[in-house]
């Protein structure tokens, strides 16, 4: 249960270590993005926390890099200004949660273990809610059919952040890219566009 962490700032990599370290991880720390990169691509971590601003990459040429979205373990990215422009780039590159700095080290622990969790559940933690086939469907990332899941389920921001253990921030993101590829005008046009002959069964 590998953890890699990419920050420049060697207290906040100590910080790092120590929480998950007691949490039971073993933790890599590393100060530069290409030196983070060597090693994720050598070996695949059970979670991958990365610094939005790096001396050599920035966070999202990392998550490029990486090719994020296909990447086999979840991506954090953490950064100092968690602006929405930000956010939703980091997301839209393939972050599985985005986490605003300062850390708290209870917090981040429990956001690492949610991450590695709900990777494992894959699948199974929203998409079932779905028909096998509808418009649009094909545009859509495993994160957002399963965020598009929940939704079909009446789930709200706050618990679909809670049940795929990303941030509620993180949440409206991923709503916002599926009804922008759906052509959706809110959640009830979504739920309508998605389910379509099933709601009129």
């Amino acid at each position: 249960m590998e953890i890699l962490v990419a920050d420049d700032d060697p207290l906040v990599c100590d910080l790092l270590d120590c929480a998950l370290s007691r949490g039971g991880f073993r933790v890599t720390t590393f100060g530069k993005g290409e030196a983070l990169l060597g090693a994720a691509r050598a070996r695949v971590p059970a979670c991958i926390i990365l610094d939005a601003h790096l001396p050599d990459k920035s966070g999202l040429e990392i998550l490029r890099d990486l090719d994020a979205p296909s990447y086999p373990a979840p991506i954090i990215m953490i950064s100092g200004n968690c602006r929405t422009p930000m956010v939703v780039d980091a997301v839209r590159h393939g972050a599985f949660d985005v986490i605003e700095k300062p850390i708290q080290p209870e917090t981040m622990l429990a956001r690492v273990r949610d991450a590695v969790s709900g990777w494992r559940r894959d699948g199974a933690s929203g998409a079932e809610h779905l028909p096998p086939a509808f418009p649009g469907r094909q545009l859509l990332t495993r994160r957002e059919l399963e965020v598009l899941g929940r939704i079909a389920a009446g789930g709200s921001n706050k618990d679909i952040g809670r049940n795929l253990g990303i941030s509620m921030r993180t949440v409206e993101v991923h709503r916002a890219h599926i009804m922008d590829k759906l052509g959706a005008r809110n959640a009830a046009d979504l739920v309508r566009l998605v389910l379509g002959e099933n709601l009129r069964q």
